[in-house]
């Protein structure tokens, strides 16, 4: 198969070139639809001017990347990181050393979540032809034009940094840069504790105490029931049906079956399981009423309000996404009194923090 390594000794001779270069680009071709860990169907590779497929599903293990991977000398080039970073994390191992062209290009002024294509399009002038999209990744053998799209997601990876380095350093804010790749560098391991799980859940922060505890034993079991069957967490239960489920502590086969979001499927195979977890938190007999809402003061929106005008105008005069300075998350914490994170810290304290503290 053309442009493609499947056997594990040509595999290791391209892992030997790649600890010779400096810099590398980096993509990859995965499934994840029907299991809980994504199933990692192909790797791209760029360097120099040459781009290669390797074939994970034909090799034992990718032991033999690990080395160039953990080297931080050696630059790895993706676009939009984080979910390759944690795809590659139980077979390649950490990846350090990291140029991510979408923060680059969130930097120089180009939308926040600017895509692969369209910045090969504005930067580069070529076209990329995304026909392969809805491809099943996992199928063999692959097509010449499979090969040839998963090529292309690699192909422009370091003239890209280039151009955007080039543009960072014109701008005066390569700093600003680093200081966002050095906090991707820092996220090592993606490994999962199912103790955490619940920070997964929006809005858990809303309820009270008995609840949130109620909430968190769920979310905890849920987590390791996906992780022990390799199957999505929305299979072994919705995360609206878990809020419900915190919501109502139902102490009953039929209260159980009274909550709308719960699957009929999951009651039946996992409603004993559900109904335990609830014994054990002990909950009393009557629970408080269910939490409303909180609605911000009327003080605390004008603040937002005011804040919010403060990006914006900041986000004009440096030609920037407003929300690359500042979330409408960040603004609602400074409101609330918090001090620290977001536009407070790195370089985004300087540039837009002090101001924002000024404003309130």
């Amino acid at each position: 198969m053309r442009g493609i390594i499947s056997d594990s000794e040509a595999f290791a001779q391209l892992c030997g070139e790649l600890a010779q270069r400096d810099a590398l680009g980096l993509d990859t071709e995965f499934m994840r639809e029907r299991t809980y860990f994504a199933q990692l169907c192909l790797l791209q590779l760029s360097f120099d001017t040459r781009a290669v497929c390797v074939d994970t599903l034909s090799l034992p293990d990718l032991a033999p990347l690990r080395a160039a991977m953990a080297a931080p000398r050696i630059c790895k080039v993706l676009h939009a990181a984080r979910q390759d970073l944690e795809v590659l994390w139980p077979t390649a191992g950490a990846v350090i050393g990291l140029f991510d062209t979408q923060v680059a290009a969130a930097l120089i002024g180009l939308p926040a979540q600017v895509g692969y294509g369209e910045l090969v399009r504005q930067l580069l002038g070529e076209t990329l032809h995304k026909a392969e999209t809805r491809t099943d990744w996992s199928r063999r053998p692959l097509t010449d034009a499979q090969l040839a799209y998963a090529l292309d997601d690699v192909r422009y990876l370091l003239p890209l940094r280039e151009r955007l380095t080039q543009r960072l350093r014109e701008l005066g804010r390569w700093q600003w840069f680093e200081e966002e790749m050095q906090r991707l560098d820092a996220s090592e391991s993606f490994t999962v504790d199912p103790d955490q799980a619940w920070r997964r859940i929006r809005s858990f922060a809303e309820l009270d105490p008995q609840r949130q505890a109620l909430g968190r034993a769920l979310a905890a079991w849920r987590e390791r029931r996906a992780i022990d069957s390799d199957r999505p967490r929305s299979w072994i239960l919705p995360d609206a049906a878990l809020r419900e489920l915190a919501l109502r502590a139902p102490r009953s086969a039929a209260e159980l079956a009274a909550t709308p979001e719960l699957p009929e499927g999951i009651r039946n195979n996992s409603g004993p399981q559900i109904l335990a977890i609830i014994d054990a938190q002990r909950l009393p007999a009557q629970l408080p009423p269910l939490p409303r809402r909180r609605r911000p003061e009327p003080a605390e929106t004008e603040a937002v309000r005011a804040l919010a005008a403060v990006v914006q105008q900041l986000g004009r005069e440096l030609a920037i996404a407003p929300e690359i300075l500042a979330t409408r998350r960040d603004l609602e914490r400074l409101a609330a009194g918090a001090r620290d994170g977001g536009p407070l810290s790195g370089w985004r304290r300087e540039v837009v923090g002090e101001r924002l503290l000024q404003k309130l």
